[in-house]
């Protein structure tokens, strides 16, 4: 009898010991597949919410710019018409875009040594299409970026390369200014960095003053419901930066942008202000390393 309830108590604890086993496995393999799941659940949350934010980027990924002129070509010191189609990667024009510091679109057109710079807003026709009568100062190759915001997406920057006919102007050398301080138009612009490091953020503070008095101009006007706007390109015009103040509503002397910069290289920055109803556009080159 005693060897038969040993017998049973035996059997009993390895069938325990087994259980405990399986409960112990089952619990490793469950924790694991929660790891597993918790990125994929958070890239969920990422995505639904900011990133509202990866839906905005494939949005974004696949939009396509075409840049046309009415005539076929633009020349030198004309007026011309150009074009600009959006449309998506079905080749469907997309209809709808957000206000995005008080325009639907941003064109920045530079030639091909950055020595000619000009930010101009092509007016919205429906159907993906925009545009805007404009002109080129000399012959060569320009790079138009359209900058724009499709609504259900985020911010994005499309450019191409076009050639405009007649004689080239002269090939200015991009190369850093030695002393960051410009003059344009009665107003002294000093521009200030925090770093000139390659992906680390930097604050750029330009300082206005008068360039007669060297007083301090605290009346600076919005322009485009800011301060000011500032774009940077580097020198190949391959890397765009569409850079915002710090606070908006400043109005001098200094005003504060915050960026970084992609890579090491020499990088041309322009910074737009208003004054007493007057754009006016300070440019500078840096070198960042």
């Amino acid at each position: 009898m005693n060897k038969k309830m040993l017998l049973v108590w035996a059997v009993l604890i390895l069938a325990l010991l087994s259980a405990c086993g399986n409960s112990n496995d089952n619990h490793a393999s469950g924790h694991g597949n929660q790891s597993g799941q918790t990125p994929a659940a958070n890239n969920t949350t990422e995505d639904s919410h900011g990133g509202h934010g990866g839906a905005q980027k494939e949005v974004s990924d696949n939009l396509k710019a075409t840049f046309a002129f009415a005539s076929g070509s633009a020349k030198a010191n004309q007026e011309t018409e150009l074009t600009i189609q959006i449309t998506d990667e079905d080749g469907k024009p997309v209809s709808e875009f957000d206000i995005n510091h008080e325009k639907l679109l941003h064109l920045i057109v530079v030639n091909h040594d950055l020595s000619f710079f000009n930010h101009i807003h092509p007016e919205f026709q429906g159907d993906g299409k925009f545009t805007v009568n404009t002109s080129f100062p000399a012959g060569g190759e320009y790079k138009l970026f359209a900058d724009f915001i499709p609504t259900g997406g985020s911010n994005i920057t499309l450019s191409e390369w076009v050639n405009v006919e007649g004689q080239e102007g002269e090939h200015t050398a991009i190369t850093p200014d030695e002393k960051l301080v410009k003059e344009v138009e009665g107003k002294e612009a000093e521009l200030a960095l925090s770093g000139t490091k390659p992906e680390e953020e930097v604050t750029l503070t330009f300082n206005i003053r008068d360039a007669k008095t060297k007083e301090g101009i605290d009346s600076l006007e919005p322009y485009l419901g800011a301060v000011g706007h500032v774009v940077i390109l580097s020198a190949d015009a391959e890397h765009y930066l569409h850079v915002h103040p710090l606070d908006e509503k400043a109005t001098g002397p200094a005003a504060e942008f915050a960026t970084s910069f992609p890579q090491s290289g020499t990088y041309k920055i322009w910074g737009q202000f208003q004054h007493e109803g007057k754009v006016f556009t300070v440019p500078f080159v840096v070198a960042v390393k």
